[in-house]
């Protein structure tokens, strides 16, 4: 099976940082854990919300990586989701959101 990830309330809010936490602590905002045989790796969850979820839509070949060829659509972090610590992840701003080339959002502190 092809595991696919969005925002999941009410188990967190509908935030993508927080959805991404959720899926590999499967912490509640109130701190309990929520079946934690569910836990996914950061490579997993990354996988489930970028190129498992162009897959289950046939577009993979044009979305879902950045590789030659493909849109380019993404969004810049205030830290790397991938190594900071788990409890740091959502601490983790949106710096920018860059569609089509044009610079859509830029985080003002």
């Amino acid at each position: 099976a092809v595991v696919m990830n969005g925002t999941d309330p009410p188990v967190e809010e509908i935030d993508p940082i927080a959805s991404f936490h959720c899926s590999i602590a499967r912490q509640l905002p109130d701190g309990s854990i929520f079946q934690p045989e569910q836990r996914l790796t950061r490579e997993q969850t990354l996988r489930s919300y970028t190129i498992n979820n162009a897959y289950a839509a046939f577009e993979e070949n044009f979305k879902g990586s950045l590789s030659t060829g493909k849109l380019a659509d993404l969004t810049v972090l205030s830290k790397d989701i991938m190594t900071v610590p788990e409890d740091e992840i959502n601490e983790t701003e949106i710096v920018y959101t860059i569609i089509g080339g044009k610079v859509k959002y830029t985080w003002n502190r």
